[in-house]
C-alpha cells in the first residue's frame, strides 16, 4: 500500500514538472527569455589531518625569554598552549607542525635564535640521559621549508633544520673546568637557498689528547656537503644513521653521504642528542622562517 502512494506521488510530481517546462516553453517565441537557475555545488571539505609526530620525548626552545623552553608534560598540548602557539601549531590542511622563529632570544654558546626540539631520552631528568655513538641512534623527518625572509641581497636566508649536538657529561665537565655540559654540534643540517647541505666538525690535531678532545676550540668545521638534489620549498626526507664510528645522512632514500674517518672515531669520546626543527641563522631584525614538519621519529635499537 505505502509503495502504490509514494507511485503515485512520483508520477504526481513528474507530471507537474513537465507542465510547467512545457507552459515556460510556451510563454514565449525567443527561448531567451528561459531562466535557468544556476545551481550551486558545495565543494567537498578537505580532511583535517594532524602531524605524525610524538612529543612525548622531546623539549622545544622558543626565541622568548632567557630563553623559554617547553618539557613534557606541556609540550603535548601545544594546540592549546598560549606560550607556544605563536611558534608551533598544525596545519591541519598538509597534516604538518609548523615551527616558526624570527631572531630573539637566544642560549649560550649562540647568536642564534630558535623553535626547535630537543630529544629527551629521559623526560624526567631534563636531558641528562643521552647517547654516544657506540650506542648508535637513528632520526628520520619528512619535512618542508615553507616560508623564509631574504637578506638585502635579495637571497633567501638560511635555516639549521636537524642536528646531532654533543654532550659533556658531569666527568668531563668538570676534568676541563666547565661551568656547563656543552660540547659542539657533530651534525648540522641546512636548508639554504632551496638545497640541503651538511656540515660535521673535524678534529683540527688529530694527535689531542683526551682532555683536549674535549675543548670546544678542538674542533673545526668540515667543507660541508651540499646534495645535488634541489628540495626548494617542497616535501622531502631526511635520515640520520649513527652506529659506532659511522654516521650517514640520506636525502629522500637516494643520495646519501657517509662519514666513517678518523674524526668521527675521535668523537666518540662525547655523549649526543638529535635536534630538530627550525634554527635561523641570521640576526637581521626583519627577518623569519616557517618550517613545516609532518613526520618525526627517533630510535636507539
Amino acid at each position: 500500500m505505502l509503495k502504490s502512494v509514494k507511485n503515485i506521488i512520483s508520477l504526481a510530481l513528474a507530471l507537474f514538472l513537465t507542465i510547467s517546462i512545457v507552459s515556460c516553453q510556451g510563454s514565449s517565441d525567443d527561448d531567451s527569455d528561459v531562466i535557468i537557475p544556476e545551481v550551486n555545488v558545495p565543494e567537498e571539505q578537505e580532511d583535517y589531518k594532524l602531524p605524525d609526530i610524538d612529543l612525548s620525548h622531546w623539549k622545544v626552545t622558543l626565541p622568548i625569554g632567557n630563553p623559554t623552553e617547553v618539557l613534557p608534560p606541556e609540550i603535548i598540548d601545544y594546540a592549546t598552549n598560549e606560550t607556544l602557539k605563536p611558534f608551533m601549531y598544525n596545519d591541519s590542511i598538509e597534516g604538518a607542525l609548523v615551527f616558526y622563529t624570527y631572531p630573539g632570544a637566544t642560549t649560550n654558546n649562540t647568536s642564534y635564535s630558535r623553535t626547535e626540539l630537543r630529544e629527551l631520552m629521559n623526560p624526567d631528568d631534563k636531558g641528562k640521559t643521552n647517547w654516544t655513538f657506540a650506542e648508535g641512534g637513528y632520526m628520520k623527518g619528512t619535512l618542508a621549508m615553507s616560508d623564509i625572509s631574504k637578506d638585502d641581497d635579495g637571497d633567501y636566508h638560511r635555516a639549521i633544520i636537524m642536528q646531532i649536538h654533543g654532550r659533556l657529561t658531569d666527568e668531563q665537565r668538570d676534568l676541563i673546568g666547565e661551568d656547563d655540559n656543552n660540547a659542539p654540534p657533530m651534525l648540522k643540517i641546512y636548508w639554504t637557498d632551496g638545497a640541503v647541505r651538511v656540515k660535521t666538525k673535524v678534529l683540527k690535531d688529530l694527535n689531542a689528547s683526551y682532555e683536549d678532545l674535549l675543548e670546544t676550540d678542538a674542533w673545526g668545521d668540515d667543507d660541508g656537503h651540499t646534495f645535488s638534489e634541489t628540495v626548494g620549498f617542497g616535501k622531502f626526507t631526511l635520515e640520520v644513521k649513527v652506529t659506532d664510528g659511522r654516521m650517514e645522512v640520506i636525502l629522500n632514500e637516494k643520495e646519501s653521504v657517509v662519514y666513517d674517518d678518523i674524526h668521527i672515531e675521535k668523537w666518540g669520546v662525547f655523549e649526543n642528542y638529535f635536534k630538530a626543527g627550525n634554527y635561523l641563522v641570521t640576526k637581521d631584525s626583519d627577518a623569519f622562517s616557517k618550517v613545516k614538519y609532518f613526520e618525526l621519529e627517533v630510535n636507539h635499537d
